[in-house]
């Protein structure tokens, strides 16, 4: 059975940035920076993942680049929620531990007088609306006066 990654290899690079939000270049960076940290992850033993690296990492740029719940991206890829939810975590601490994914500072930025390239996941939050909770629109229901058994003999 193919990986969802193998089924994106053949795309363009156009379609694949457009898909994932990054260059298939970063995206083979990215996978090797996780591959080390997987070996040395799994170097005392341990069940092996049910997931492919690569699929781990495109599982976890599609939640941010789609911003699903855990449970679907879980489904897409056959893994349960809380499968998908550690997976997506633990690519994003590994890649944010990482000097090549890390941004310096601000003052670091101002200091120098290098050019720095800076790499970007697109992924953009939306907000949802909701109405407003206010006095006016929520009205509130009057107990009734219930008296008791006993104090009415």
């Amino acid at each position: 059975m193919k990986t969802k990654y193998e089924k994106l290899s053949s795309l363009s690079d156009g379609v694949f940035r457009r898909l994932t939000g990054v260059k298939r270049a970063t995206f083979v960076k990215m996978e090797l920076i996780l591959s080390d940290a997987h070996k040395i992850k799994k170097a005392k033993g341990g069940r092996p993942n049910r997931l492919a690296i690569c699929d781990m990492l495109l599982m976890c740029l599609e939640y941010l680049r789609e911003y699903r719940t855990y449970l679907h991206v879980g489904q897409s890829y056959g893994v349960s929620e809380a499968s998908a939810y550690q997976s997506i975590r633990w690519v994003e601490n590994i890649l944010i531990k990482h000097p090549d994914f890390s941004l310096p500072g601000r003052k670091a930025l101002l200091k120098s007088d290098m050019q720095y390239e800076v790499i970007l996941i697109d992924a953009t939050e939306t907000p949802i609306e909701r109405p407003k909770k206010n006095k006016n629109v929520t009205t509130l229901e009057k107990r009734k006066d219930t008296r008791s058994k006993v104090s009415s003999l």
